[in-house]
Parts: structure tokens; C-alpha cells; sequence
């Protein structure tokens, strides 16, 4: 098992924790807190105040046009705009379904690489899914983005001006349905976000700080998914941030795991589901387990139940995700009766779950499906 390895198409299992080291993107207001902002402007000669307007431009207004930046004096607004608002997404191509209620965009970022981000809009919510790296190092065969490999780890102020995006689209009327707001944002795009731990907790603060130091987006709108990595989920449970945890558990027994999860050979389903439990326990918070159904793979009733004697009276949630066909694969979306089948034994045991919708599966904007192909 290798710690480190190149951008390209890992082998089978194999893990990669560190990404490749490549140049930074330079640095942008959303990297920093309002602290931090404060004493950056002050470097420039301005009085510290002006953060806070800056603040108030891109979290609020969700701006970063030094024109519209009135209350700034004229002079200063170039040289402010240049030092905090760098571009650092690029977009290359968006596609819609559902009405134009899904959107998913390509984005370039300032070295080439490419990552991608999905807005979805429902009648109560409208959901940001958000990328933490450019590619992924976990290497689940079943999944797209696994199999691209990691090209590095994304920035705390690339991962939330995906969300801010979204935001200025819906707040511009861009979306069906009129004016909106982003509500919720999962981190369910490229990449494993604890892998990227300190630009992933950076970038949930960013989202859930009030304005202007953030979005104002309630951190129990906001779900982090991992694969499990047991160390980590126990430092975000520390941070005294209730979002919620999303486990990609995919199989209830280590044997299967392992291959379906490679980080299962580091972890395994115990030592994971302890680290759920212990994150529930400190934070409130129900922990939602991750479950795509694979066609005769991991749908099973005899792993339904086995799924459901480990969970049971836990304060957790599972999502059961028919499979999303990715290029090549060779494992496909269990059939309707094993999923009813599946289902009906979580329920035998007391587990509350839902089958998730398969939105944005038409442009590969679906769980698994996010490989950032040009």
C-alpha cells in the first residue's frame, strides 16, 4: 500500500493519503477569517475596517466586482479586488436536467486542473454538492472519480466559491423557480474531504459563520462524507461543528469492504462504525450510512441484516443508493425486488431508510458518477 503516488490511474487498492505537491492558488478572502482579513488589509495600507466591507461583498452580496464596491473608496477598490479576489474557478462547461432545477459545472482551476460541483433545487431546499479534491486517492472501484487517481487537494476558498457560485445563480433568478438561496451543501463531490482536513474545516466554517465573516448556512445543513478515516472523523468531532457525518460504508463485512473500500484495509467496518457512534454521541448529530446497491455485489438480504444488526439503535440513518453506471464498469444497479428485499430488512430490524434519488444521473452529476472529463 503506497502513501504516495502520481496523478494517473492507481492500481487496484491502492491508497493515496498525501496528495502531489503543485503550486498554490493565490491566496483569496475566503481563505482567511475575518481576523485574518483584518490584518491582511492592514498590510496594504488600509484601515482594517475595510475587511469587514470586503466581507460583506462576497458573503453577502456575493460579490467580488471592485465596480460595485461603492462604499470603498475608488482608489482602493482595484487594489483590493486584486489582492482578495483572484479568480479561482474557471468555468468550462455546465449541463442540465430535471427543468434546469440540476446543474452540474466543470470548472477549471487556475493550474488546469478540473473538478466539478452540483446545484440541486427542490421544492424546500436547494443543495450544493461540492468538491474538496481534483480527483481521489480512495480508490472505490465502483466509482469514477476513484479511478481518475488524486491530483491534488482543492483549497478552502476553491471548495466554497463552488458554493458561492450556486449562490449568485439562484440569487440572480438563473435557476427554475425564481430567486433563491443555497440551504444545504454536501460534501459528496471529488474527493474523500477528510483526506483534505484542514481546507475542508475551513471551508465548513466559511459556509456556516454569519455574515459577513461567512454564508450563514446552518451547520445542520452541511454533511461531510468519508469513507472512513478513523483518526479524522474523531478531530471533526472535536470541532464543535454539528454538521452531519455521512459514512460510505458500501458492505457490513470487512471481506467485501476491503475490496469495495480500500481504506477498509486500514479500517475496519468495527473500528468505523465506532468512530460514527462516538461522533454521534459527542455531537447530537445522526450519522447517515452510505450504501450503493451493486447487483449481486453487496445486496444481499443475509448482509441487509447483518447491516442491520450492527447499526440497530444507534442514533443513525441509512441512505441506500442505487448504483450509478460510471464508463466501463463492470457492476451495475441492483435489481428492484433485491432493493425492496434490502429495505425491508433494515426496517425488520428498527433502521430507518430511504432510497436516495438518482438526480443528475443523466449528465453524471450522481453520487460516483463525477469524473471531470472534458
Amino acid at each position: 500500500m503506497s502513501s504516495v503516488s502520481p496523478p494517473g490511474t492507481p492500481v487496484p487498492g491502492q491508497l493515496t493519503f498525501v496528495a502531489p505537491r503543485r503550486a498554490k492558488p493565490a491566496r483569496h478572502l475566503a481563505d482567511l477569517t475575518m481576523a485574518e482579513r483584518r490584518a491582511a488589509v492592514a498590510e496594504l495600507g488600509e484601515k482594517p475596517f475595510r475587511a469587514d466591507q470586503l466581507s460583506r461583498h462576497y458573503f453577502e452580496r456575493l460579490t467580488g466586482d471592485p465596480g460595485l464596491m461603492t462604499d470603498l473608496p475608488a482608489a482602493a477598490r482595484e487594489k483590493l479586488a486584486k489582492a482578495f479576489f483572484p479568480t479561482l474557478l474557471t468555468p468550462v462547461r455546465e449541463m442540465t436536467t430535471d427543468a434546469g432545477t440540476t446543474r452540474k459545472t466543470l470548472w477549471r482551476l487556475f493550474d488546469g486542473a478540473l473538478v466539478e460541483s452540483v446545484l440541486m433545487r427542490y421544492t424546500d431546499r436547494t443543495t450544493m454538492c461540492v468538491s474538496s479534491q481534483a480527483g481521489c486517492g480512495m480508490n472505490c472501484p465502483f466509482c469514477a472519480t476513484g479511478q481518475a487517481g488524486l491530483t491534488r487537494n482543492m483549497t478552502t476558498a476553491e471548495i466554497v466559491e463552488q458554493v458561492v457560485a450556486g449562490a449568485r445563480a439562484l440569487a440572480a433568478g438563473d435557476v427554475p423557480g425564481g430567486p433563491g438561496r443555497v440551504s444545504n451543501v454536501v460534501f459528496m463531490g471529488m474527493g474523500e474531504p477528510l483526506a483534505n482536513y484542514k481546507a475542508v474545516i475551513g471551508a465548513v466554517r466559511r459556509m456556516v459563520e454569519p455574515a459577513p465573516d461567512g454564508l450563514g448556512i446552518s451547520a445542520r445543513g452541511v454533511t461531510v462524507s468519508t469513507v472512513g478515516l478513523v483518526p479524522a472523523i474523531g478531530k471533526l468531532a472535536a470541532e464543535g461543528l454539528p454538521v452531519t457525518l455521512a459514512l460510505s460504508l458500501h458492505a457490513p463485512d470487512d471481506e467485501l469492504r476491503d475490496t469495495l473500500v480500500p481504506i477498509n484495509t486500514r479500517w475496519k467496518v468495527a473500528e468505523v462504525l465506532d468512530a460514527a457512534w462516538d461522533y454521534a454521541a459527542r455531537t447530537k448529530r445522526r450519522v447517515s450510512i452510505e450504501y450503493a446497491l451493486i447487483k449481486d455485489i453487496n445486496d444481499q438480504e443475509w448482509r441487509a441484516d447483518l447491516l442491520g444488526k450492527l447499526i440497530k439503535n444507534k442514533l443513525v440513518h441509512v441512505n441506500l443508493i442505487p448504483l450509478n453506471p460510471t464508463p466501463g464498469s463492470k457492476w451495475t444497479a441492483s435489481r428492484p425486488e433485491d432493493e425492496r428485499a434490502f429495505v425491508r430488512r433494515l426496517e425488520f430490524h428498527g433502521v430507518p431508510v430511504t432510497v436516495r434519488d438518482t438526480r443528475g444521473r443523466e449528465i453524471d452529476g450522481a453520487c460516483g458518477q463525477l469524473a471531470a472529463a472534458e
